[in-house]
């Protein structure tokens, strides 16, 4: 590389005019420089090459021999370079065996993932998604390795220095199964109290959540007797015993085997962001598939969904 950092690059331009057509005069016009700037870019080459690289000839200037060895290597670097910092050419999904890695808890991987699952098939099957684990530490841990595609995340407990967006605003209800005996109706607050909880504890084996907060600010409490680090396992459990929980909307609005009442409190909900790396943000594959998750996102508000049964 020593040889490289003492030339001018823009001279080989320049040598490799000349070596197409040996004038001055029309490889200036070529190049759309004057005459005077070819003909000193000429001797800086000739000096740097330690080498005349055109003589006098019958018919004009002749390459020397040293000139001839650099006309095909030379042209084909040059091709090379101008691949290599030519802006990156359109994604086109048909033709296309791209990897993503994304990192989501079961609660994405259910509301934002699999819906898109269809359509990334459809548009891109020869593409492989692969998803990885969406604790909390895992999440921290993969953020700092700059491997993972996109993250799935509320802000609050976000990795920092990612570019995200916001995919949609989220709701609690309280969740139970379809023929509860205690909820023909929308429950009221003591009755919300009494009824046995199971809760989601991504790390595990907690008992306390945003709705234990408003109930305390509140000086009461419910009664959690279950806590799991799935968000399907608690829709499972809810949906085949008398346990209830407070889950996201999302997660069980299409579920025939539950039902689904407003609290009798205001439980804050949250934003779901997609994340992804700065060095990730203008890569082409990767836009689409940013661009492919919001359009089916956006698109599930406009389905047909089963009534909720509020009572």
């Amino acid at each position: 590389m020593d040889n490289l950092r003492k030339l001018d690059l823009n001279l080989l331009l320049t040598l490799e005019a000349l070596l197409k057509d040996p004038n001055v005069t029309r490889a200036a016009r070529a190049l759309n420089l004057s005459q005077p700037t070819v003909s000193v870019q000429l001797a800086k080459l000739r000096k740097s090459l330690n080498d005349p690289l055109f003589l006098p000839g019958p018919r004009g200037m002749r390459p020397t021999a040293r000139a001839e060895l650099l006309r095909a290597s030379l042209s084909e670097a040059l091709g090379m370079l101008d691949k290599a910092i030519s802006p990156p050419g359109p994604f086109i999904p048909g033709e296309s065996s791209h990897t993503w890695q994304v990192v989501a808890a079961d609660y994405c991987e259910n509301t934002v993932l699999l819906p898109v699952l269809q359509m990334l098939r459809r548009d891109a099957p020869g593409t492989r998604l692969a998803i990885l684990s969406g604790a909390n530490s895992y999440m921290a841990k993969s953020a700092g390795q700059d491997k993972v595609d996109l993250f799935f995340h509320i802000p609050e407990e976000s990795p920092q220095g990612l570019r995200s967006r916001t995919l949609f605003r989220e709701e609690y209800v309280l969740a139970s199964r379809v023929g509860h005996p205690l909820l023909k109706t929308a429950p009221k607050l003591r009755q919300f109290l009494e009824l046995d909880y199971v809760m989601i504890s991504p790390d595990g084996g907690g008992f306390w959540g945003n709705t234990d907060k408003v109930l305390s600010e509140m000086g009461l409490s419910r009664k959690v007797v279950l806590s799991v680090p799935h968000f399907m396992f608690a829709v499972f459990t809810i949906a085949t015993t008398d346990m209830v929980g407070m889950l996201p909307l999302r997660l069980v609005k299409n579920n025939p085997q539950l039902q689904y009442f407003p609290p009798p409190i205001d439980i804050p909900g949250f934003d779901m962001n997609m994340l992804w790396h700065e060095h990730l943000h203008r890569e082409p594959a990767h836009k689409w598939l940013r661009d492919l998750i919001v359009r089916s996102v956006e698109g599930e508000g406009t389905s047909q969904l089963p009534s909720p049964l509020w009572g």
